[in-house]
């Protein structure tokens, strides 16, 4: 009887499918910084930063890359997909570009049990490519307290680079271009 069963359901096995195809290749932002292999980094005289992984609307919670196609919709470019969520690529990056452009030891939010020093955090409010002005725009809302202060600073950043089309293969390099504008702007502000 499990014999027969089996046999029955050996023809349907090909036609289950969970979930969508993923696509030909996943997306990713390098730093434009160049982080140096080796040296130890010790948190003396400016201190540390602690970059916290910034918070993102629901739009951006997803590993698609999204298209504002008006100002009040979004669509998402066809076989385009993130290899992990935007916000902790950026989150990354940010560390590497402060690190690179200040010589401050950067650390995560597990990393800063002892002594975090400044704390960046923020949300990103847009990581996506604009339809009817054909760029890619990163918009990112930063919160910094600098060590012992009491007082939030924030500050809006962005960046907007020109795509040729919006498609898998400008989204990617388009997008991390302009992630890497920001983050420059973010690490002269957090290093003055």
């Amino acid at each position: 009887m499990r014999y027969a069963i089996l046999l029955l359901a050996a023809p349907l096995a090909g036609c289950i499918s969970f979930g969508a195809a993923p696509p030909p290749s996943l997306l990713t932002i390098e730093t434009t910084a160049t982080v140096p292999v080796g040296p130890v980094q010790r948190a003396t005289g400016t201190g540390a930063v602690t970059v916290a992984v910034p918070s993102v609307p629901q739009a951006l919670a997803t590993a698609r890359v999204p298209v504002r196609a008006t100002p009040t919709t979004i669509a998402y470019v066809k076989d385009a997909q993130w290899a992990e969520p935007p916000a902790r690529l950026f989150a990354r990056l940010l560390a590497d570009t402060i690190t690179a452009g200040t010589g401050r030891l950067v650390l995560s939010t597990a990393q800063s049990a002892v002594d975090p020093g400044a704390r960046l955090s923020g949300e990103i409010r847009r990581f996506d490519l604009d339809a009817t002005t054909r760029e890619a725009v990163v918009t990112f809302d930063a919160s910094l307290i600098r060590g012992d202060a009491t007082q939030v600073e924030k500050r809006r950043f962005e960046a907007r680079v020109p795509v040729t089309a919006i498609d898998a293969a400008n989204a990617g390099s388009a997008l991390g271009d302009a992630a890497n504008r920001v983050a420059t702007q973010v690490a002269e502000w957090v290093g003055r």
